[in-house]
């Protein structure tokens, strides 16, 4: 009776804790955040030893922050503060110390007359807050504070590593620009820039992540993007509270319509030419600091199923590519399942030559075939895997090498087929025609369901799982636009994009679920081909 009674008193303190762990801890989140708000929101003063001391008391334990007292002239006492590793220091002490320190500016001047005549540096800003001096400490610049002074001076001189323009591994294309994205956000900015001119481009930068402060931007041409679809974006992202943002899944996974589905509802790319495609059909460029990747809302699903290179070849082969592509598509999903569902249920299907030799070679095979089928995906999976994880020198060898040898020990040792290590192989292939990674992978996850149905009632399950993923597709949203658009909105003026390539002359509308008005790109038929036509 004690030892009952022993482990009831146990248990009852083990939940109190539980249940109270979650209430100290949302409470200590609580007075963490207040007390950063406080501080964020405390005004600077003419008292310059306050100034110094509060800041040292917010970077406190910090020993990469650098305070740096001078003297201006030969009363005025300064601080310089900025953040070892981020701040260009041998330009600091060029255009910022050195000017300064030799300068004789007075109080009675004001911080404008020292802005225009003692900093030769492009940008200055003022600052009224503690939490005004942290922000442009976390960006990298430098913050100047001045006895006597109720306001900062920001001096921007950010140290500038950054990554060199390179091509996109991941969305190369043989005939096409070949830059792409860096991990720093005005460079990135900058390569949309420079292929739309126009002052119509618009950027709204927004700040997310409690701890991280990481930037983002939103980039719309106005005028062609729906106002409402700008607000919607902006609303979502402002919504997001999370200790940080380090990279752009993070916001794809929070501003999605449906999370859970299996299929992204955003486009994820790295080239500035196809932000720059999207962003004038009317969609929204999603830019983070610190990733080359940027988001495309809103998408349908053959927007993930174009490639960049679609549009700078002749029609005529872009069109034939796309037709392969869909064909393909198919084949990487369904194969296996038919494979399956052909060979344990509906085996009068499979001519008679056919299938006394896939008998034959499955004669030592102990398993029934949807085992089988498992058994060879699940193994190219792993080694598809494992030759993106190791080294670009042996990744690409171990992954062929490794599904010849095991095809070849599998077949050798009875354990599968060789028809199925054919089909296997045959639905990798047709996998990687998939131009966007985010989709590929999802047809990958799909393809073992329907295998399952198949080998449980055959064509059936089949037929079923397909109609299964079609609902599904027909029941997305991508913010408010129908995930399989144009074909089941029946746009017919959409549809030149979709199941063929037309000619560029042709293609004189934007897409209408994407902009009201604004819709045509170009005239009907151009002047020149008028002219071409009268000769």
């Amino acid at each position: 009776m004690r030892l009952l009674m022993r482990l009831l008193w146990k248990w009852s303190q083990t939940n109190s804790k539980s249940n109270s762990r979650p209430q100290e801890e949302q409470q200590s989140q609580q007075q963490l955040q207040s007390q950063q708000q406080l501080q964020s929101q405390d005004k600077l003063t003419d008292n310059y030893v306050s100034n110094i001391a509060r800041l040292q008391t917010i970077y406190k334990q910090c020993s990469d922050v650098v305070f740096r007292p001078f003297q201006i002239g030969d009363t005025t006492t300064a601080s310089i503060i900025y953040i070892n590793g981020l701040a260009n220091q041998e330009t600091l002490g060029e255009l910022v110390l050195a000017p300064l320190m030799q300068g004789k500016w007075t109080m009675d001047e004001g911080l404008s007359s020292l802005i225009e005549n003692a900093l030769p540096v492009s940008q200055v800003k003022l600052l009224q807050t503690l939490g005004d001096c942290v922000e442009q400490l976390s960006n990298g610049n430098t913050v100047l504070i001045i006895e006597g002074q109720r306001q900062g001076i920001s001096i921007a001189i950010a140290k500038s590593d950054k990554r060199a323009i390179e091509e996109p591994q991941a969305e190369s294309v043989i005939r096409g620009p070949r830059e792409g994205f860096t991990e720093t956000l005005t460079v990135n900015l900058s390569l949309v820039r420079r292929k739309i001119r126009s002052p119509l481009l618009k950027s709204e930068a927004l700040t997310v992540g409690r701890y991280t402060g990481t930037e983002v931007a939103i980039t719309y041409i106005e005028g062609l993007a729906l106002k409402d679809l700008v607000k919607d974006v902006i609303s979502r992202i402002k919504r997001i509270d999370i200790d940080g943002i380090l990279e752009t899944s993070y916001i794809e996974e929070m501003i999605g319509d449906k999370s859970l589905s299996p299929f992204p509802q955003s486009l994820v790319t790295e080239r500035p030419d196809v932000v720059a495609a999207n962003l004038l059909e009317g969609r929204i460029a999603i830019f983070v600091n610190g990733t080359p990747f940027v988001l495309i809302v809103p998408i349908n699903f053959f927007s993930l199923l174009q490639s960049p290179e679609d549009y700078y070849d002749r029609f005529i082969f872009s069109t034939v590519t796309r037709w392969l592509r869909y064909v393909f598509l198919f084949i990487s999903m369904v194969l296996p399942s038919l494979y399956v569902a052909i060979l344990s249920y509906h085996q009068e299907m499979i001519p008679g030559s056919l299938f006394f030799s896939i008998a034959a070679s499955r004669e030592s095979v102990p398993f029934p075939a949807v085992v089988e089928a498992f058994i060879m995906e699940i193994a190219f999976e792993a080694l598809r895997e494992a030759g993106v994880r190791l080294p670009k020198q042996v990744g690409s060898a171990v992954s062929i090498v490794g599904a010849l040898v095991i095809g070849q020990a599998a077949v050798a040792a009875g354990i599968v087929s060789s028809p199925m290590v054919m089909v296997v192989a045959i639905t990798g292939i047709a996998s990687f025609m998939v131009p966007h990674y985010a989709i590929g992978f999802s047809l990958r996850i799909i393809r073992f369901p329907i295998m399952l149905l198949a080998g449980v009632i055959g064509l059936l399950g089949v037929i079923m799982g397909i109609l299964a993923v079609l609902i599904h597709l027909c029941t997305l949203r991508s913010f408010g636009v129908p995930y399989m658009s144009p074909v089941a909105t029946v746009e017919q003026k959409d549809l030149k994009d979709i199941l063929v390539r037309a000619p560029w002359w042709k293609m004189n509308t934007r897409p209408s679920l994407t902009i009201n008005n604004n819709i045509h790109r170009q005239p009907s038929k151009p002047d020149v081909y008028d002219k071409q036509d009268d000769q």
